[in-house]
């Protein structure tokens, strides 16, 4: 979300000793304070807070509900670390301070999972019997990513966000595990009770972010610009690893699926979070502020080895190739094969992955260099000997943070370039993703769905 948020102020009182948050978030940036909700009334404590702590850990926080109180009331955050920013998270948040025994009044399951409550910032504070939060109150606002409306924005991405206003439900009514595959999925329909001021944000309309799907109309306002993406819980695609520690570290931002280089001499590379060992794969990348660029794919054992110590370019080594922005050409072991045109700020470069036979095919606003044709076969790379047997090749690309900062925008079908969404609708041979140019006959978007069935 960056600095957009969703806001809405309950028209009526609820209940403020009992509610279920469920929320399914993406995390997108590591060691900051982001807040997923806050019922925010004023500072000093008079809040109640549910945040990304800057250890990566979460935490429930509030005050004592008052209108003039400071006293703090609940101050815990959980053991476990989240650090995968490639992976979604489902978060239920479960507080009933009318129960009588403390350790159940408020319960966070993550994936599915009861989680062990740590110490919290400089306290650990369990609710006290009948403890009334900033939450479900007509004069308190509730703030979806953000913490008053203007620091500690969440980072990331959010979908199907639950509130039950009087209602205290267990994980398994927002979730529940795949028979196939044994991972923790989210159930579209949940049989619940929103209460009151209970609402079901799915975040599925791309013209009114904040809609209501609880039945309530409580609908909340959007500010900034929210953007709609195909990734989601269901179907997890692709975005540029923002963990990945290489010698020279690009910045990230828009979910991770923008890489700034930083006006420095050397080579910042970035590649993609998923990879892949088999199958036919597209995506694109949208060249932003014009730089030395050389975009392709590397494989596992220059992902591991030579980008976390050395200043290279896509193509330096003999494990990676890249196609150079000046003249088209590609390189490998750094030398130079002609192959296509030079590209620049607001040309889209298509990347089009061929795991089975060892091509790489590439365009530029469409029409793909060396007259190539991928789903016939013809004037692709060849990137065999790029690739050792049972490799896993990576989607990747290096700038050269030279004069100026360079930025580049990937698009692994998530729909958008950086938070401008695709004018374009077109999509694999199964439907999925969004891309602005025609995928190649029997390739996909790089999503789970997709490595399940085709990788």
């Amino acid at each position: 979300m960056a600095s957009a948020y969703l806001s809405r102020t309950p028209s009526s009182n609820g209940n403020q000793k009992k509610f279920t948050f469920s929320a399914w978030i993406k995390i997108t940036k590591l060691g900051g304070q982001r807040t997923i909700f806050c019922g925010y009334y004023g500072n000093q404590n008079r809040y109640t807070q549910f945040w990304q702590g800057t250890d990566d850990k979460i935490v429930f926080f509030s005050g004592d509900y008052s209108t003039s109180s400071t006293t703090q009331a609940v101050n815990l955050k959980t053991t476990r670390t989240l650090r995968d920013t490639s992976a979604w998270y489902h978060l239920v948040l479960v507080v009933d301070t009318t129960l009588a025994t403390q350790a159940d009044r408020a319960k966070l399951y993550i994936n599915g999972e009861l989680e062990t409550w740590d110490t919290g910032y400089g306290s650990h504070l369990l609710p006290d019997l009948n403890d009334e939060y900033f939450i479900n109150v007509n004069t308190t606002p509730l703030h979806i990513g953000t913490y008053d409306t203007t620091s500690t924005y969440f980072d990331g991405l959010m979908t199907h966000i639950h509130l039950t206003d009087g209602y205290a439900y267990a994980a398994s009514d927002f979730g529940e595990t795949d028979s196939t595959s044994g991972i923790w999925k989210p159930k579209t329909s949940p049989s619940v009770t929103y209460g009151t001021n209970g609402f079901f944000l799915k975040m599925e309309n791309s013209s009114d972010m904040g809609e209501d799907s609880s039945g309530n109309n409580n609908d909340f306002t959007t500010s900034g610009t929210i953007t709609q993406t195909e990734d989601t819980p269901s179907n997890n695609f692709a975005t540029l690893n923002a963990v990945y520690k290489a010698a020279y570290q690009p910045t990230f931002s828009t979910g991770n699926l923008t890489a700034t280089a930083p006006n420095s001499g050397e080579y910042y590379p970035a590649f993609s979070s998923l990879g892949v060992e088999s199958g036919k794969w597209y995506m694109e990348y949208k060249i932003g502020a014009a730089g030395t660029f050389h975009i392709g794919i590397c494989s596992e054992n220059d992902a591991n080895t030579v980008f976390p110590t050395t200043d290279n370019y896509m193509g330096e080594s003999s494990k990676s190739v890249g196609i150079s922005d000046g003249n088209g050409s590609y390189y490998i072991s750094a030398s130079a094969t002609s192959y296509g045109s030079s590209y620049t700020s607001g040309d889209i470069i298509g990347l089009a992955l061929d795991m089975t036979n060892k091509k790489l095919y590439v365009s530029k606003n469409g029409t793909f260099f060396n007259s190539a044709n991928p789903a016939s076969g013809t004037g692709g790379i060849d990137i065999s000997g790029i690739l050792s047997s049972g490799d896993i090749a990576f989607f990747a690309h290096s700038c050269y943070g030279g004069t100026g900062t360079r930025a580049i925008e990937a698009n692994f079908g998530n729909g958008r370039f950086g938070t401008t969404a695709l004018a374009s609708s077109n999509s694999d041979g199964d439907g999925l993703g969004l891309f602005e140019y025609s995928v190649p006959s029997g390739y996909y978007a790089l999503c789970t769905k997709n490595i399940k069935n085709y990788g």
